[in-house]
């Protein structure tokens, strides 16, 4: 078997549709066994912020593949754009379950078995929302920010088991979460105008997402812990401005 996962377990959740099902793809043809979960459209049903099921989730993954080197702790929600005023707790409490509590328990179940087998690579799906305002919701963007900083203290909290816990910090990318802005554009013959805050001018497409995943929970990142890798296309490279594009010139 060859390949950047050869001989790796993996364990991707939200692998139901888009960046998790292009991840599952992509990991196994880089030569890993995955076990892609979600609560429709994948192998293992699995609720990724409840920790019964977390558990059970783990656990049959070593029972049937002897093990697990990877988990990609990308299941998540939007909750909407809605202000801190229209919201109330019941809907923070749900967002923040799966977006922040999945990914707590995905490091609480994954990283012994992970340390029983000489170390591991956790990854966790974040976002742009969680570095600065005007990329998502309140409850969604606090998750996320919530996100990134989980990754640093878990990195730390595991020093010397050879685990590495990081994050992925997605920009506009063409996902079941995002559909409805991409079609609202089409349909309007605006589709030029997705993605036009940041410098490439376009939105991402899932595989791109996987791409850096794969690199996360692939070797060639050993020595890559406690971060939160950016991915937006430019994005979050600066303030928001009007972009021109190159060679334009203005009178």
């Amino acid at each position: 078997m060859t390949g950047r996962l050869a001989g790796k377990v993996a364990i991707v959740t939200g692998a139901g549709s888009g960046i998790g099902k292009a991840s599952v793809e992509l990991f196994r043809n880089e030569g890993a066994t995955v076990v892609g979960a979600d609560l429709h459209g994948a192998e293992f049903e699995c609720d990724a912020g409840d920790e019964e099921q977390v558990d059970a989730l783990v656990a049959h993954t070593v029972r049937d593949h002897g093990g697990l080197d990877i988990f990609f702790a990308n299941a998540g929600v939007s909750g909407g754009f809605d202000s801190i005023f229209d919201q109330d707790a019941n809907d923070w409490a749900e967002i923040l379950r799966v977006n922040l509590i999945g990914p707590f328990l995905a490091i609480k179940y994954a990283a012994p078995v992970m340390k029983g087998r000489g170390g591991g690579s956790i990854v966790a799906t974040a976002s742009v929302a969680g570095l600065r305002s005007g990329a998502g919701g309140p409850a969604y963007s606090a998750s996320k920010a919530g996100v990134i900083n989980l990754v640093k203290v878990a990195a730390t909290q595991l020093a010397g088991a050879n685990i590495r816990v990081n994050a992925i910090c997605p920009g506009l990318i063409e996902t079941g979460m995002t559909e409805f802005i991409f079609e609202r554009a089409r349909s309007k013959g605006q589709e030029s105008q997705i993605g036009h805050l940041n410098p490439l001018k376009r939105g991402g497409a899932p595989i791109e997402i996987a791409n850096a995943a794969l690199f996360l929970a692939s070797d060639e990142a050993s020595y890559v812990n406690g971060q939160a890798i950016v991915v937006d296309g430019g994005l979050s490279s600066s303030h928001p401005f009007n972009h021109q594009s190159y060679g334009r010139t203005t009178t």
